[in-house]
């Protein structure tokens, strides 16, 4: 347990950045869980809108600090890729 108040204070400050960090990964595996249900669907549409919606919100982890750039990244290319063999 924490005995002086910087630790005490360290401690809060963790915590709130663990909800906010946890909030986000949560919100970027929604996004790619769009992306991924439209195109098992064969949904063309949706699955480039979502994939729309959902590139800036792994970017933005991405500068965040909840992922790696290059994980980010990673997933928007593989996203992509998969975007485009279904149009084709």
């Amino acid at each position: 347990m924490a005995n002086t108040s910087s630790a005490k204070k360290a401690t809060r400050k963790i915590a709130r950045r663990t909800a906010m960090n946890k909030n986000r990964r949560s919100r970027v595996r929604t996004y790619i869980r769009k992306v991924e249900e439209a195109l098992a669907a064969g949904d063309k549409t949706a699955a480039e809108a979502a994939f729309l919606a959902a590139q800036p919100e792994l970017m933005r982890a991405a500068t965040k600090g909840v992922m790696h750039k290059n994980t980010a990244s990673r997933k928007v290319s593989r996203l992509a890729q998969r975007l485009k063999t279904l149009s084709a």
